[in-house]
C-alpha cells in the first residue's frame, strides 16, 4: 500500500449543483458517497485534521449540493450530498441521482469514490444500489464504514465481514473508521494517495 497522503492545506472553494458551476478541471478529484446522517462530513474532517472545514448538518438531507475542497493547492475533494433520507421528496431524490450520475460520469478529473456506511447496520438497498452502479461502469469505490468506535472492537471483524458479503468483496478492502478516535484515517489516506496527480501546469 501507499505512504499515507499527506494533507497541509484545505479551504472550501464553492458549492454546485451544475457541471457549468464547477470548479476548473485539473489536478485529480475524489468524491465522497453517504446515506444522509452517516459521518460522511465527520470523515472528511478529520482527514483534513479541521473541526469545521465540512458542516454537519442537524437536518439530514439539508444539503444538495456537490461541495468542492481546494486540498494542498492542488486537488479536490467532493462532498456529494447525502442519499436516503425518507423525508426527501421523491422529486429532490430524482435530482440527487441526476446531479450525482452526471459528476461522476462527465468529470475527467474525478479518479475514485469513497463509499461511506455505518458499521452498526447492513448496507441499504440505497447504498448497494450506488456501489453496483459504480462497479458496473468501472468507477474505481473504496467502501469504508465509519461510527467504527461505537461498535466493540471484538465485534468490528464480524461486522466488515458481513458488508463484505453484501458488496461482494473481501474483507480487507473496507476501511474501518472512526472520526473519533481516527481509527482508519492513515490507512485511508493510502488509498487516496494512488488516486492524485499533479494538476497540469
Amino acid at each position: 500500500m501507499s505512504e499515507p497522503l499527506v494533507i497541509r492545506t484545505a479551504e472550501f472553494v464553492k458549492s454546485a449543483v451544475r457541471p457549468e458551476h464547477y470548479p476548473p478541471e485539473q489536478g485529480s478529484e475524489v468524491a465522497f458517497a453517504g446515506r444522509s446522517n452517516v459521518g460522511k462530513s465527520s470523515l472528511i474532517n478529520c482527514l483534513v485534521q479541521r473541526k469545521k472545514l465540512v458542516r454537519v448538518s442537524q437536518t439530514p438531507g439539508l444539503t444538495q449540493t456537490l461541495n468542492f475542497f481546494l486540498i494542498n493547492g492542488r486537488f479536490h475533494l467532493v462532498d456529494l450530498p447525502g442519499y436516503g433520507y425518507a423525508k426527501v421528496s421523491v422529486s429532490v431524490r430524482s435530482q440527487w441521482g441526476v446531479m450525482v450520475e452526471s459528476y461522476l460520469t462527465g468529470r475527467s478529473t474525478f479518479r475514485g469514490m469513497v463509499h461511506i456506511m455505518d458499521i452498526r447496520h447492513p448496507p441499504t438497498p440505497e447504498d448497494l444500489q450506488l456501489w453496483q452502479w459504480c462497479r458496473d461502469r468501472g468507477i474505481p469505490v473504496v467502501p469504508v464504514l465509519t461510527k467504527a468506535d461505537k461498535v466493540s472492537a471484538n465485534r468490528r471483524a464480524s461486522h466488515r465481514v458481513r458488508a463484505a458479503a453484501s458488496l461482494s468483496v473481501e474483507p480487507a478492502e473496507i476501511v474501518l473508521f472512526s472520526s473519533t478516535t481516527r481509527l482508519g484515517r492513515e490507512e485511508l489516506l493510502a488509498r487516496l494517495r494512488e488516486w492524485i496527480t499533479e494538476p497540469q501546469k
